[in-house]
């Protein structure tokens, strides 16, 4: 009698185990990873609209510039298109750059975007800008190197303005490409001795460019100059430390 009890028993376990998998139930251990799954189909949906959303909110900022909003709303969506701006914030940013008032926050926005039309963009408004506008822009073409504009650069080494030629000395020399170099050693006689020191600057950096890409021998033929030219007490001293530490060892 005891073991006709006991398979009735068991058989009734079994039965309350496998019976909602045929009725198509959850089980206790379905019903326990549950929530994971709906957590994990939460999460990949918040990452689909965040990833749907992010063109939204570029549209919305670009929709700002070319509105009449304040200033510092502009302000604000150039610093925000600066973290998220892709090609097509490139057009409205541009069109700030010769704005007197926005022109600096328009660099920001533009300096960060991994597109060559950055470039022409920049390239572009330093025909046009003047003073302040214009020097910020040779500093923009200096940061992000772009050794298409060297030529225009290099014509600016002879501009009247001071803080012009001192801003294309040290953006060639950020580009430091062996042509920026040549056009800083070139300007070098005729620039003005309140300038000068930017020429060198621009050299060094140029050096220090080359040294970094493994061209050795041409950043030592500029420290070399420099060592050798008569410059202030301070470039020469620099130039013949970078020639001790370029030494092959």
């Amino acid at each position: 009698m005891l073991k006709i009890f006991m398979r009735i028993a068991g058989t009734a376990a079994f039965c309350s185990l496998i019976g909602p998998v045929l009725l198509g139930q959850d089980t206790p251990t379905a019903t326990k990873n549950k929530p994971q799954a709906a957590t994990k189909e939460k999460s990949q949906a918040a990452t689909k609209d965040k990833d749907q959303a992010a063109p939204t909110e570029e549209a919305r900022l670009i929709a700002v510039l070319k509105s009449d909003a304040p200033r510092k709303a502009k302000a604000d969506a150039c610093r925000e298109l600066g973290r998220i701006g892709t090609r097509a914030a490139i057009g409205p940013l541009a069109a700030l750059l010769c704005d007197e008032q926005l022109s600096h926050m328009a660099r920001y926005g533009l300096e960060p975007i991994p597109d060559p039309a950055v470039d022409a963009a920049l390239r572009d408004a330093a025909g046009k800008a003047k003073g302040r506008q214009l020097v910020g822009i040779i500093g923009s073409l200096g940061v992000r190197r772009d050794h298409h504009a060297v030529d225009l650069l290099t014509k600016h080494l002879g501009d009247s303005d001071a803080e012009v030629v001192q801003a294309s000395a040290r953006a060639l020399g950020r580009i430091g490409t062996l042509d920026a170099s040549r056009a800083l050693e070139s300007a070098l006689p005729k620039t003005a001795e309140a300038n000068r020191l930017a020429v060198y600057e621009g050299l060094f950096r140029c050096a220090d460019v080359l040294r970094g890409q493994g061209q050795r021998e041409a950043a030592r033929a500029i420290y070399e100059q420099m060592r050798t030219a008569p410059a202030p007490a301070q470039v020469q001293a620099g130039a013949n430390r970078a020639l001790e530490s370029n030494r092959p060892r």
